[in-house]
């Protein structure tokens, strides 16, 4: 009873951060490797055998908790809602969580109760934690395409939030938007003009 645990959207200027929490399950999906490594075709296929197959969840974060928080402390918040509906889900506790990273949420959020450990570069090594970088990354991308609908100015179908040149511009021309994060120094900039 193995948690892979990952998160999507620590770095851009607008959107939420997702975590996901996948237990794979046997014989697992073929072809798991770190989300960003994969063809987003490749990772929808991967997405959807994951979904229909194994089981999943995903714990969100969004732009005013990450403004409170931070966004290292927001990700923690986001991995421990992850890894507690996956528990709900099942119906029990896992044995390990893997966390891709070098930090685990335990210590560092209140309602953290499970046995975790951190492994640097999990997504391309584990495969449980390969599953989860795919469910977050996905779940997270089709969360900015339907935002950019709202906010056209700001190529979120493309940048997913990310601070590209395109974004940037647009930020300078059109301001920050409720979803643009504000204590990230791109649009805290902004805010001053």
């Amino acid at each position: 009873m193995i948690f892979g645990v990952d998160e999507a959207g620590r770095g851009p200027l607008a959107g939420p951060v997702v975590a996901a929490a996948v237990l794979l399950c046997k014989p697992r999906p073929s072809g798991l490797d770190d989300s960003k490594k994969l063809s987003a075709a490749r990772r929808a296929a991967l997405e959807e055998t994951i979904k229909r197959r194994c089981q999943w969840a995903v714990g969100i974060v969004d732009v005013d908790d990450i403004d409170r928080l931070n966004i290292f402390g927001a990700t923690m918040l986001a991995m421990t809602r992850a890894v507690e509906g996956l528990c709900a889900k099942i119906g029990c506790d896992p044995t390990e969580v893997l966390v891709d990273g070098n930090m685990t949420p335990s210590g560092r959020r209140p309602e953290w109760r499970w046995n975790a450990r951190a492994i640097v570069g999990g997504d391309a090594l584990e495969p449980c934690i390969s599953a989860a970088s795919i469910i977050a990354k996905e779940h997270r991308d089709r969360m900015m395409c339907e935002a950019a609908q709202q906010h056209q100015h700001y190529g979120w179908e493309r940048n997913k939030g990310y601070g590209t040149p395109d974004h940037l511009a647009a930020l300078r021309l059109h301001g920050p938007t409720p979803l643009h994060r504000k204590s990230f120094a791109p649009v805290s900039q902004m805010l001053l003009l």
